[in-house]
């Protein structure tokens, strides 16, 4: 699944191309997640804003006219990727979005239709509002900091891995980022998010930022079929210390990193090094 680095990487990808591009035409496929909430039509003439990220959605702000004309949110779902091609191909049985503009077509291809284009007044009204409002703090937010991550962690019975995947508390830890967060920080992944006190929490927050940021100096991760918008592949799963590492050797104390399932999740760890 694209995390918040493949999210990120992906906005970096078609910010400055779409930046002001007009809407000519927009084709729709087999329906996904979520309707798109407007009529296509009433997108063409639109012109993009600059591309921002919440989470792992995307946001193309939109204005008709030298006004707000809303914006659409764009989730990748399990297996999405966007493409901004010059000239595209006929689109597929799995190309369910084309956004046609005067600078390309950016089209959205989903194998398994988990991903959504969903058109919003605003980020915080409609359909956006919704689909954003449970979502915690992003990582790299300097008003996020140790203090306020052990407040949020300390009522938690939860273990710490799943309380990071379910991404109220901050938001970009995906099953492999969350792993390697937590071998960075020498925590143990079954740890209760209560028994982590401030010393940990700050650990474990500067864990997060380091291998987020390696994650989106590197493309993301591609597992699967992840790329960017100009189709290159993520590399970060080769720097990977635990995750899809069992039965291997620690690269750092040599001990034979586990796997575990939480949350229906597996969990790659190092048992001499992660601590609870």
């Amino acid at each position: 699944m694209p995390e918040m680095p493949e999210v990120e990487v992906t906005r970096r990808s078609i910010a400055g191309r779409l930046d002001g591009a007009r809407i000519t035409g927009v084709r729709l496929g087999a329906p996904l997640r979520w309707p798109l909430g407007t009529e296509a039509d009433s997108l063409v003439g639109c012109h993009l804003g600059a591309a921002a990220r919440r989470g792992k959605y995307l946001w193309l702000p939109l204005a008709a006219g030298g006004r707000a004309r809303g914006g659409l949110l764009v989730h990748l779902g399990m297996s999405g990727s966007l493409a901004l091609l010059a000239s595209p191909p006929p689109a597929g049985r799995h190309d369910h979005v084309d956004l046609v503009t005067d600078r390309g077509t950016l089209r959205l291809t989903d194998p398994r239709r988990f991903g959504a284009v969903v058109w919003a007044p605003a980020l915080d009204a409609g359909m956006a509002a919704k689909l954003l409002a449970g979502l915690g703090a992003e990582p790299f937010d300097p008003t996020l900091d140790a203090a306020a991550l052990h407040a949020a962690l300390r009522q938690r019975r939860a273990p710490i891995k799943p309380a990071l995947l379910a991404g109220d508390v901050v938001v970009g830890a995906g099953n492999i980022y969350a792993c390697e967060a937590l071998f960075d920080a020498g925590i143990d992944p079954r740890t209760p998010c209560r028994r982590l006190g401030p010393a940990r929490c700050a650990r474990l927050l500067a864990s997060l930022r380091r291998v987020l940021a390696r994650a989106i100096e590197l493309g993301g991760s591609t597992l699967r079929d992840f790329r960017d918008a100009h189709g290159a592949a993520g590399a970060f799963q080769a720097e990977a210390r635990v995750y899809g590492r069992e039965g291997q050797p620690c690269t750092r104390c040599g001990a034979t990193v586990r796997r575990i399932v939480q949350a229906q999740r597996s969990t790659y760890f190092c048992p001499r090094c992660q601590h609870g």
